[in-house]
């Protein structure tokens, strides 16, 4: 079977993938007693029928976007970082550590970068230490990043209970922060919503992972790193060390959740604020094929899916919220684990047009 040209592959096959998905998620809802068309419907203008809902979406994207290009820069090294919630856990902890401790003594204007760049270190740092494991020791890198999304979670647990805590409350969080990212409305954009200027950092690192991997000498090493590691060794490739400076950055990037949900939203440290994303990371990239442009389009269906199904259940009570959990599902089993369902047909068909 001959390849599919680049066109087909990274644009028309994920567009037929996500339309087999929700082909399969309308037969659900219709054996589920509800109407496909209101659900699909309800989906669509929840997620796009008004500027609120436009900056719920991107809101959400912009999670979907740091954790997919942090899961895609791992992939292009040949690794499987599932260990995206844990950093952004560990980024959010560095975040609100340099938050706490200077925001009585510095300016917004010179705090904000410090504590992006505190979360970033904390997700870096959280990052290598499994890239250090398996590049120097052997350890799976899949195994390891699981247990540190526990270790993170425990950690996490522990200090805002016992440390972190604002005296005087019982829920574990600390105080609020001095510093917050402006939201994007104060910019013009219109409604009210809590996208803010993480999008636009989102954005920026999207570039800027794609002009690393793609247009710099390092980057195609570690590209040639992950397709065949021993080709980069006898190219006088260092492997270990794009392991684990590959981690560090993967690590970095997932901590952008964090920036998004503590200085855009939440103004303090909570737990569980992640809220999953980085998890979904890793169907943001399957489908956006590893690269920033696609992980782009990825982040936005997942973030209408996500802000979608939170007003298809306030407009069809009816409809149980476990339904749009399966929905969500279908779209990662077919665009995720499923994606080569229709390679070969399709390239069948194009050789036919030839």
């Amino acid at each position: 079977m001959k390849p599919l040209p680049a066109w087909a592959d990274l644009l028309l096959l994920p567009l037929l993938n996500l339309a087999l998905a929700l082909c399969v998620s309308a037969l659900v809802v219709l054996a589920a007693g509800q109407s496909p068309v209101g659900a699909m419907r309800a989906l669509l203008v929840g997620s796009f029928g008004s500027w609120d809902s436009v900056g719920y979406t991107l809101f959400y994207a912009t999670d979907m976007i740091f954790a997919g290009l942090a899961v895609a820069i791992a992939f292009q090294c040949g690794l499987f970082n599932i260990g995206v919630e844990g950093q952004a856990a560990i980024g959010g902890l560095g975040l609100a550590l340099v938050c706490l401790g200077l925001d009585a003594a510095l300016p917004v204007a010179l705090l904000l970068p410090l504590a992006i760049l505190g979360g970033a270190a904390g997700g870096a740092l959280w990052g290598a230490v499994p890239g250090w494991l398996q590049a120097r020791r052997g350890s799976h890198i899949v195994i390891t990043t699981i247990m540190f999304n526990f270790i993170a979670a425990s950690l996490l647990v522990y200090l805002l209970v016992n440390v972190l805590i604002e005296p005087g409350q019982m829920a574990p969080e600390t105080r609020r922060f001095a510093a917050a990212l402006p939201q994007l409305t104060a910019f013009g954009f219109p409604g009210h919503s809590p996208v803010n200027l993480a999008l636009i950092l989102a954005l920026l690192a999207a570039l800027g992972v794609w002009l690393l991997i793609w247009r710099t000498p390092w980057g195609y090493g570690l590209r040639v790193a992950g397709a065949n590691p021993e080709a980069a060794r006898y190219a006088g490739i260092d492997h270990g060390r794009r392991i684990i400076l590959a981690m560090a950055i993967s690590g970095a990037l997932g901590a952008g959740i964090a920036v998004n949900e503590l200085l855009g939203t939440h103004q303090k440290l909570l737990l569980n604020f992640t809220g999953g994303a980085g998890f979904t990371g890793i169907a943001v990239a399957l489908m956006g094929r590893n690269h920033p442009a696609g992980v782009l389009a990825a982040a936005l269906l997942f973030g209408a899916l996500a802000q979608g199904g939170a007003e298809l259940s306030f407009e069809m009570p009816e409809v149980p919220r476990d339904l749009v959990l399966v929905v969500q599902g279908l779209v990662i089993l077919f665009t995720g684990a499923l994606g080569g369902l229709l390679r070969a047909p399709l390239a069948r068909l194009l050789a036919m047009g030839r």
